[in-house]
């Protein structure tokens, strides 16, 4: 990737005189922003671009070519590929459009594999090229003008991009790099991420992604990126309309958002909800000293404001400084007779701006107090002109020791001065939310660059090639689903305590297995044609005798045949009632973007009505585990509730590492789901009530 972005020569195939073409305006760009190296126009028709001589083939460059800009017919690629392969190109940077975004598949995959025959790399198609500050390589057909700076930015979206171009100008955020990956033939986000996780000009790293292709590569990369640099992300398609998978609950809860949002929380990536959030976030995080600890202080001359930004400070994350007795002691020489210094500090209207200065230097004068938040409402008692300087210079004196933000109330002034401000590069808002939402940020990705390494995930004893059996057996039969018996097969090779059970084939088998195991038992009807048994009538619980047994059989049958007259019943399987739990649901499947997926949530019946889950790319360890089943709404059922005690939440993250290892290991499973695991008190372990399992005939891919 070095070259790619330190070029020691770029030649521009379609280079064009006519600055309505792209081919010029890539040209112009590359010259306009001081381009350190050799540039090469190519056309056949030849003359001159900008003071540039054209050629009229690769073939009369005198020396090497780092990287080929495409600007040509989607028609003409193919050629230019050959002609780039014979020259001994590097990479290619295709902007041309018209390949597997309007389905024309094959010849994107023809000039990726004649490019890796000969050792180049592909940046795109259908992209508008890429910027690189260490180079002053410019070589995009957009606005031009890029500041450089220390974010770099990493887009899927052509047009939205070359928008991106004009609003980091607009809002005076320098870059080091901008890159456009477009239809992601060959380089995809991973390969850039990898390159700039050691870029010692870039801090931050924003992604803009509408899908992702090869997820399990990007998750390992982001994994080691995040824990060098700030990595924020946007992404499009908050939609519920992700991959389903009708027999399955994981599948149907596991929408495309859903899963990239926990999966992105899981790698540490900040996932911003628009542009302009983003936006912010990247400027503040690129300049912004790691704070040395959680505790910050608010500093207003406004109640109201104050109570504002802790509420906001609560919905970010950020920890509000509270030793009362300190906060007392730092501000009394500055807080008058009836203002508050229970932090927010309150200054109170009559605040003057050397108030604030003594207030703030109260602040980074302690250690303990590890961030602060300064809010200012416009009164007819201060001079708002003032107040500029006065910014300037509390922000220029503190910006590298601890972060601090601003939030400024008022009217045309104080809007005024807000532009002024921003375009200077300090971190001032006319909401308060927005200020405190940058400092989220931060603290958020702080807390993930302080963690250490991620932990292994352990290594089960599973019978893989018992469970591979069954699951020949069962593809034999022209089958993708598991029957109940052999579905227990598979969690007792995967090591999962289950309820006792017998398959039975007719009403006197039922009545001898219910006697051998005891009652109260639970019946549940056995058919390849029934996946869900409840919605067919095919489940009958706490059965307490024999009539009750024989009752309820020809209840089942009578159901089932009712629901699908032609189906199949294998018979009924009679099982242990096991005593009531905390309800949760344990599941596994491969996902379409980011392979093997990890679940918990609240489970039972309501488990698609509530939808109170979470995913993590597995395999995961047992701390991955336990974070994600503290991470659902219902988390406090676990904790015990009304002197209830606390439950075995350990026993409930073994199944959740086990599925994990599972799904990563045997790839023929694509679904996989423990709907209830009973979870008992703490010490009691968890019991999995029923386990449904899909797969796949043809047989998985491992990774």
């Amino acid at each position: 990737m070095g070259r790619l972005f330190n070029p020691r020569s770029v030649a521009v195939v379609g280079a064009s005189a006519n600055p309505g073409k792209i081919g010029y305006r890539i040209v112009e760009n590359m010259v306009k922003s001081g381009y350190i190296g050799q540039i090469y126009p190519i056309n056949p028709k030849g003359g001159e671009i900008l003071g540039w001589p054209v050629l009229r083939s690769l073939a009369e460059v005198k020396g090497d070519v780092d990287v080929a800009v495409l600007s040509v017919p989607a028609d003409h690629v193919p050629s230019a590929v050959a002609d780039c392969a014979a020259k001994g190109v590097g990479h290619l940077v295709v902007v041309t459009s018209g390949f597997s975004e309007i389905g024309n598949i094959a010849q994107e995959k023809e000039m990726v594999s004649i490019a890796h025959a000969h050792g180049m790399r592909v940046l795109g198609p259908n992209i508008f090229g890429i910027y690189s500050a260490s180079s002053r390589l410019d070589a995009t057909f957009g606005p031009g003008g890029i500041l450089p700076g220390h974010v770099a930015i990493i887009t899927q979206s052509g047009a939205l991009g070359i928008a991106m171009i004009g609003k980091t100008a607009a809002e005076s955020l320098g870059l080091s790099a901008l890159i456009s990956v477009g239809n992601k033939s060959d380089i995809d986000e991973a390969d850039l991420l990898t390159y700039l996780a050691e870029d010692p000009e870039t801090r931050v790293v924003l992604l803009y992604i509408e899908g992702v292709k090869n997820g399990e590569r990007l998750v390992r990369t982001l994994r080691q990126v995040t824990r060098r640099k700030h990595v924020v992300v946007i992404k499009s398609g908050r939609s519920a309309r992700g991959a389903m998978a009708a027999a399955s609950h994981t599948g149907s809860l596991a929408g495309a958002d859903d899963v990239f949002d926990d999966i992105m929380r899981q790698c540490g990536v900040l996932r911003a909800e628009s542009v302009q959030e983003a936006f912010d976030w990247v400027r503040f995080l690129a300049t912004a000293p790691l704070p040395p600890g959680e505790d910050a202080v608010i500093v207003t001359n406004g109640g109201g404001i104050g109570v504002l930004a802790t509420d906001a400070c609560e919905k970010h994350g950020v920890r509000l400084y509270d030793n009362q007795v300190v906060l007392a002691s730092a501000f009394a020489e500055v807080m008058p007779e009836f203002g508050s210094s229970k932090n927010p500090v309150d200054l109170t209207g009559q605040a003057t701006g050397e108030d604030y200065a003594r207030a703030l230097d109260a602040v980074f004068a302690r250690a303990d107090m590890h961030a602060a938040v300064a809010l200012y409402c416009e009164t007819a008692l201060f001079d708002t002109s003032q107040f500029a300087e006065l910014l300037r210079s509390v922000y220029r004196q503190y910006e590298r020791t601890k972060p601090i933000v601003f939030a400024l109330f008022g009217g045309a002034r104080m809007e005024a001065m807000i532009r002024e401000l921003r375009s200077e590069g300090i971190p001032v808002f006319g909401d308060v939310y927005e200020a405190i939402s940058v400092l989220g940020a931060l603290y958020r990705s702080a807390r993930r660059l302080a963690e250490e390494d991620d932990e292994e995930p352990p290594a089960h004893d599973i019978d893989l090639e018992r469970i591979r059996q069954v699951l020949g057996r069962a593809g034999a039969e022209g089958r993708g689903f598991l029957l109940a018996h052999e579905a227990a097969e598979v969690a007792l090779a995967l090591g999962l305590r289950m309820p006792r059970s017998i398959l039975s084939r007719d009403l006197d088998e039922v009545v001898r297995a219910a006697e051998t195991i005891g009652y109260p038992v639970v019946m549940k009807i056995v058919s390849k044609d029934i996946v869900h048994k409840s919605d067919a009538g095919g489940v009958a619980l706490d059965l307490e005798d024999r009539d009750e047994v024989v009752d309820a059989y020809q209840a089942v049958m009578r159901s089932c045949l009712r629901y699908k007259p032609d189906a199949v019943i294998e018979g009924v399987e009679v099982v242990e009632m096991v005593r009531p739990g905390v309800e949760t649901i344990v599941g596994a499947r491969q996902d379409p973007s980011f392979g093997p997926v990890a679940m918990f949530g609240l489970g039972g019946i309501y488990v698609e009505v509530m939808k109170d889950v979470s995913f993590r790319a597995a395999p995961i360890g047992a701390h991955v585990a336990r974070e994600m089943i503290g991470s659902i709404r219902s988390y406090p059922l676990l904790l015990g509730v009304r002197g209830g005690r606390r439950k075995d939440i350990g026993a409930a993250a073994d199944v959740v590492t086990r599925l994990g290892q599972l799904i990563a290991e045997c790839r023929e499973i694509t679904d996989i789901e423990v709907n209830p695991l009973m979870v008992y008190d703490y010490g009691e372990g968890v019991k999995a009530v029923d386990v449904r399992i899909l797969f796949d005939t043809q047989g998985g891919d491992a990774a």
